[in-house]
């Protein structure tokens, strides 16, 4: 699913008009980024967590060259599943092994 499908599902199950929708999503979208740009975590319970993690300096590689070379201490956001999310999907992958082992017999 990407951003349009979202605001699409968004404003059908709603029932706004998909401007309304656009709006909600982006204000949604945006604080998130804001929050997690200011260092803060983001907990939405049984889906997940956002958080920042910090890595440090250290020295790599190019791998086109092979030199060496230094790279910067950098912040990456990181997404950790919730467990009602984890278990809906593993939910579903089950069932889908299940109808496939049943086509093959």
């Amino acid at each position: 699913m990407n951003k349009s499908e979202l605001i699409e599902t968004l404003a059908a199950k709603i029932e706004v008009p998909v401007r309304e929708a656009v709006s909600i999503t982006t204000t949604i979208l945006e604080t998130m980024q804001q929050a997690l740009a200011d260092g803060d975590a983001i907990e939405i319970r049984g889906f997940g967590s956002f958080v920042v993690k910090e890595y440090g300096a250290y020295t790599g590689r190019n791998p086109k060259t092979g030199e060496k070379i230094k790279v910067e201490p950098k912040k990456l956001p990181f997404f950790k599943v919730g467990k009602d999310l984890r278990e809906r999907v593993n939910e579903e992958a089950v069932k889908a092994a299940k109808k496939k082992k049943k086509k093959k017999k």
